[in-house]
């Protein structure tokens, strides 16, 4: 904090005015403690006031508990107590939990002002065993019928020469409150308890050297007032800091564990919070293997930075795999999530960037919901900010989505973001878009000869790299996919006629295929499948079905039609002609299902290639 200039006092004066608050012998201490003395002709209780209002802003203005009890120590020492001592209840109680009785006090830090030069003899030193913490009691075990802990749930200070007060010293500071001399004498120790809303957080010791004149009721008042602004700064704290890592722990578990590795795709993803550990936001990544081999890649940001943000992001994002698994297109899901966002209230706006990859048509599809532009990295070292309809933030309401359409070359890299990456206060969003782009693309001398492509992961660190040393106020998600595209000679692909000699070309046209792909082991039992899953779409369709085989890790069939009826398995009579085709399907598939589309069904099952 800035520091008031103001015109000083001599040594002597300042002693005196402020009643041992400051004293001359300690100036050059204060300064550096940032608490400057107080203007000449201010009396005993103007500097007392003035000196309070300094030292609880500064207490209060901690943001956790290291800087809470920093400012303590330097409001405390040189300017009002030679030494101070804090001890913390251990552990820290967080919101209306009920403490441990009887409770646990830890030392957490000792400050004290220097020694003076050997060579003054005019400054006795305070006794050399306090200060060094070995000798003091780490941990002080409270009983309830303590003289301690009564003290403390007073609430109010104590000077270390009330009557009764000498077994609380010794509790607190141990053997060496019982040493010969190791105490200074008169009212010289101020035990003041850190009573916060609801619990003890701890207690604090402030100690004078004998060189300077003893505690005062009115000094009595001003350690109540310091601990108790730490008290609160303390508990703030602790709420601030239980809720941090609450948040950090929401996010981290709601976003994916993992990244799946379909054909035809690689991804990478980073997540990096924000500066300070409290500002935990709502930026989340996704990628949800679609029918067909396709994949849905999703970034999005819920605003502010909160437990509430991170538990509205955990919601959208479920949301968003629940629409995805309905195989929607991108405008369609961001309709439908902004709807649900508009129903968890105007007051969590968010925003989406969701876009669809087809590895075998080398094709994308993307919807924006106010959200960054993704950036393209081309395989000749261009990069490409992709132009698509921003749209408004999710929760806004009333908006039309929409979707494009757009090419996605094999080699090319798609990178979507959070706003965090490329938003700053020093500059805005388009400026910090262009700055990235630019500082990713190829210098035009080196494109279109051979560059070498770094690795994803690679790429994730030199994008990151571009932040540089500035403090981050907000957390950054990011996911790169690599096109790798779909090998040409692992898919197959027709459309048929519905007519009732349907199913005895599939079949025909499966086994082909099969002896071509070197699978002869999976005929007899994927000619079956395809009969029936081909039987059931020609019943229910008025325009052409396709079949497609895929081949990668698994042998894939899918069966398309213009029906939105989805077919049930059920169990069919002894005497039933029909009612079997899925029941074999179940039975022999690994896996199997049906996916609703825009305009009708898929209906798929996969089968394990075996080894070779």
């Amino acid at each position: 904090m800035t520091k008031q200039r103001t015109s000083h006092q001599g040594p002597a004066q300042a002693g005196r005015a402020s009643g041992g608050l400051l004293d001359g012998t300690r100036e050059r201490a204060v300064a550096e403690h940032t608490l400057d003395p107080l203007p000449v002709g201010a009396g005993p209780q103007t500097d007392r006031l003035r000196y309070l209002d300094v030292a609880t802003r500064r207490i209060a203005g901690g943001m956790d508990l290291d800087e809470t009890l920093r400012e303590l120590r330097r409001a405390a020492v040189p300017a009002f107590a030679d030494v101070i001592l804090i001890h913390l209840h251990d552990p820290l109680p967080v919101g209306d939990e009920k403490m441990p009785a009887p409770g646990v006090l830890k030392l957490h830090s000792i400050d004290r002002t220097p020694d003076p030069p050997a060579t003054d003899r005019s400054a006795p030193a305070l006794p050399t065993e306090l200060p060094r913490r070995a000798d003091l009691t780490e941990r002080v075990h409270l009983t309830v019928s303590g003289r301690l802990a009564r003290l403390l749930l007073s609430g109010r200070p104590a000077f270390g020469d009330a009557p009764g007060i000498a077994p609380a010293v010794t509790e607190l500071l141990g053997p060496v409150a019982g040493a010969p001399e190791a105490l200074p004498p008169g009212r010289r120790l101020i035990i003041a308890p850190l009573h916060g809303r609801h619990h003890i957080m701890g207690s604090v010791v402030l100690l004078r050297r004998t060189d300077r004149p003893a505690f005062t009721g009115d000094d009595q008042l001003v350690a109540s007032q310091l601990a108790t602004h730490t008290a609160l700064g303390v508990q703030k704290a602790v709420m601030y800091g239980h809720e941090a890592s609450v948040a950090d722990t929401l996010q981290h578990t709601m976003l994916p564990p993992s990244l799946p590795e379909p054909t035809g795709v690689r991804l990478a993803s980073r997540y990096l919070p924000a500066s300070k550990t409290a500002q935990v936001g709502g930026d989340w990544y996704d990628a949800i293997p679609l029918p067909g081999n396709r994949i849905a890649l999703v970034v999005g940001d819920v605003m502010g930075h909160s437990m509430t943000s991170a538990a509205i992001m955990g919601q959208l994002r479920t949301i968003v795999q629940t629409l995805a698994g309905l195989d929607l297109p991108p405008d369609e899901v961001l309709h439908h999530l902004d709807e649900q966002a508009q129903r968890l209230g105007s007051d969590h706006i968010a925003t989406c960037l969701y876009v669809i990859y087809d590895p075998i048509s080398q094709r994308m599809l993307m919807a924006n919901a106010g959200h960054p532009p993704a950036l393209l990295l081309q395989p000749d070292g261009r990069v490409e900010v992709l132009k698509v309809p921003p749209g408004a933030p999710l929760g806004v309401g009333g908006v039309v989505f929409e979707s494009v359409e757009l090419p996605a070359p094999k080699g090319a890299t798609l990178l979507q973001y959070t706003d965090g990456l490329v938003e700053s206060r020093e500059q805005d969003v388009g400026s910090g878009v262009e700055a990235l782009r630019a500082h990713l693309q190829a210098p035009p001398r080196a494109r279109g000869q051979g560059i070498a492509v770094p690795s994803l992961e690679t790429l994730c660190d030199q994008v990151l790299g571009t932040l540089g040393p500035r403090t981050r106020d907000d957390d950054i998600a990011l996911l790169a996919t690599r096109f790798d595209g779909f090998p040409e000679d692992s898919v197959r692909y027709w459309f048929l006629e519905p007519h009732p000699r349907t199913a005895k070309q599939a079949r025909r046209l499966t086994h082909r295929t099969l002896r071509r792909w070197g699978l002869e082991s999976l005929l007899e039992s994927t000619e079956l499948l395809v009969s029936e899953v081909v039987t059931n779409a020609v019943r229910c369709a008025s325009r052409p079905i396709s079949l497609r085989l895929l081949r990668t890790d698994v042998l894939r069939c899918e069966v398309t039609d213009d029906s939105p009826q989805a077919p049930r398995m059920r169990c069919a009579e002894v005497d039933d002609e029909g009612g079997r085709g899925l029941f074999l399907v179940n039975q022999i598939a690994r896996h199997w299902g049906s996916t609703r589309l825009s305009a009708g069904k898929v209906v798929w099952f996969e089968l394990p290639i075996p080894d070779t």
